[in-house]
């Protein structure tokens, strides 16, 4: 199933992820696309706050994963877009991040494919003059 979401500004982005955080389960797998400055740190803070996380949300660039515990269950939010081979993330063992009790937001899953827990849910933000288009597609 795939919806669009046309989004004005933050606050527009913000109310959005607050409705999509209340569609995530635990043991969901997201993968957010778009180009750099599209909005998917933002969505991510957004999803963090509607989910009750109030501390700094910061952009995992340079340390590909940060955790954000939640009481029983945990929020990890990925950007691959540093990645330079993809067999670096089995290393650090990106598919026992994905279990039952966890969430993942996975910005930049191009970066790579096949060594990544699958997607239950993809997010395609894009830019459209200084407004976002994000299209939903649920597995």
């Amino acid at each position: 199933m795939s919806k669009k979401i046309y989004l004005n500004n933050e606050a527009d982005m913000f109310a959005f992820a607050k409705q999509f955080a209340a569609t995530l389960k635990p043991g969901n797998v997201v993968y957010l696309y778009g180009d750099l400055g599209a909005g998917k740190t933002t969505f991510v803070r957004g999803i963090l706050r509607a989910m009750g996380y109030q501390a700094a949300v910061k952009s995992p660039t340079f340390t590909i994963v940060e955790p954000y515990p939640l009481g029983d269950l945990t929020i990890y939010h990925f950007d691959l877009y540093r990645i330079n081979d993809p067999e670096e993330l089995d290393f650090i063992g990106i598919r026992d991040y994905a279990a039952s009790e966890s969430i993942c937001l996975i910005e930049w899953p191009e970066k790579a494919q096949g060594h990544l827990p699958l997607a239950d849910i993809a997010c395609y933000i894009d830019i459209v003059e200084d407004k976002r288009i994000i299209r939903v597609d649920e597995k």
